[in-house]
């Protein structure tokens, strides 16, 4: 079990770069604005928005290499682009150029959502998938929380504080990418590749006791049943594939995204300094990974659906509170407080299970493909939303926008009540099974 977390933990490492490359952009974001001269909606929808259109499409075209190069060689790629990007936007000297090395990291952010979620739930068991796979989110806001840690050190360093902030990132990526050279290839996609000796090997590492021949026959059975053809578009699997775009949709519709990018320009517009801005976005940060521990810590016990429940409860409750903030103006030390209450519903709900479940719910021969679908939808939804966020706070306010947010969660909680189902405990082979044979198809 050592080995398995460890080699979990190497692939989860993509998603600390992840968390790091999403918000590290928010310590620069009104200064690149001033250094350019770029309008509201310039500024938005390119130089801050660039690295998750390079999200949208690591996330559509992202299952091709996951599947053909495998999940390894993968991520070791995404280190790659993870590294040319921090370098690249440090050393940029137009918006252009900025906006192009963001995109290069973006396409190894969406790349990583598919690959490295897929690669742990295939070689981790059953009763611990969601602890492990969970590691990826954990590792995603520590990734969050040292952006923000790292912009507010950097901040007071001169003029060109933006770049430190935009390069530092390049030492760990160099770092994570050594690692992936040290970890095995998922045993899944070796059986499907017809590599059984490679195969066996890795999972008499994983599971000893296990019957490696009983796994080999369950995913030729699936395979033997299904066609080359078949796609995750195929009417047998309309029921995941609604709960994949749910989880997905809703995640964004929450405006998770909207608040990381642009916490500090939040806290400003609610009445707090420059500095304080940045060091309430460090608290956000420590309330983001204590809350997804917990989370992940209970997402095996108590199971996805019982975590959206508590979070959907809590985002009705504190993305309301903000937008009254607003709306009555508050101000204060007030919003930075329901945006923690904000984030810690998020960390248990949405953040700990939607990189597990989406990883879980489509068959083997599928997975990648389906992932692709899910977390494309995730990150359309996280370039569009964020990239009018600065226009729509300039034109309706952010009362209206939290209003908003707050009751897209309300449709959330009705979605979790009447149709989410719970995968806990349950073999990825016996899960394809149960959710294609499911009744909700029909």
């Amino acid at each position: 079990m050592k080995q398995v977390f460890y080699w979990s933990l190497v692939a989860a490492f993509a998603g600390l770069l992840f968390g790091f490359d999403t918000v590290v952009i928010s310590g620069a974001d009104k200064k690149l604005q001033s250094l350019w001269g770029s309008s509201d909606a310039f500024h938005g929808s390119v130089v801050m928005a660039m690295a998750l259109w390079g999200t949208v499409a690591g996330a559509l075209f992202g299952a091709f290499p996951t599947q053909r190069l495998g999940r390894k060689k993968t991520l070791l790629w995404v280190g790659v682009f993870y590294s040319v990007s921090a370098i690249g936007s440090a050393l940029a000297n137009d918006p252009s150029s900025f906006a192009i090395f963001r995109f290069i990291g973006g396409l190894g952010v969406g790349v990583s959502t598919i690959a490295a979620p897929a690669y742990i739930s295939e070689i981790a068991p059953a009763k611990d998938r969601g602890r492990l796979v969970g590691l990826y989110q954990f590792s995603l806001v520590l990734g969050i929380l040292l952006a923000f840690v790292s912009n507010y050190l950097l901040s007071g360093i001169g003029e060109n504080a933006w770049r430190w902030m935009m390069g530092v990132e390049a030492f760990p990526a160099i770092f994570y990418t050594l690692l992936c050279f040290r970890i095995p290839r998922s045993p899944r996609w070796l059986i499907s590749s017809g590599l059984l000796d490679e195969a066996k090997t890795v999972f008499m590492q994983i599971d000893p006791e296990g019957s490696f021949d009983q796994l080999v026959n369950e995913i030729n059975e699936n395979s033997n049943k299904t066609s080359s053809e078949e796609s995750i578009f195929d009417k047998k699997y309309r029921f995941p594939l609604k709960l994949a775009f749910l989880v997905a949709f809703f995640n964004q519709l929450s405006g998770i995204n909207a608040f990381l990018y642009y916490a500090p320009r939040i806290f400003e517009e609610g009445g707090l300094g420059e500095s304080t801005s940045l060091l309430s976005s460090i608290g956000i940060g420590i309330t983001n990974l204590i809350f997804t521990f917990v989370g992940i810590s209970l997402i095996d016990k108590l199971g996805r659906r019982s975590l959206m429940y508590y979070g959907s409860f809590g985002y009705i409750i504190s993305l309301s509170l903000v937008a009254c903030a607003f709306f009555f103006e508050w101000g204060g030390l007030l919003i930075p407080v329901f945006l923690f209450l904000f984030i810690a519903a998020h960390a248990i709900g949405q953040g700990a299970i939607i990189w597990v479940y989406i990883s879980e719910i489509f068959p083997n021969h599928l997975r990648n493909s389906g992932q692709s679908f899910g977390v494309s939808v995730h990150w359309v939804l996280a370039a569009i939303i964020p990239s009018f966020v600065p226009l729509l706070f300039a034109s309706i306010g952010p009362g209206v926008v939290f209003s908003i947010f707050a009751i897209f969660m309300v449709f959330q909680l009705i979605f979790v009540h009447y149709m989410m189902p719970e995968t806990r405990g349950i073999s990825l082979e016996e899960l394809s099974k149960k959710l294609i044979s499911s009744k909700k198809n029909v």
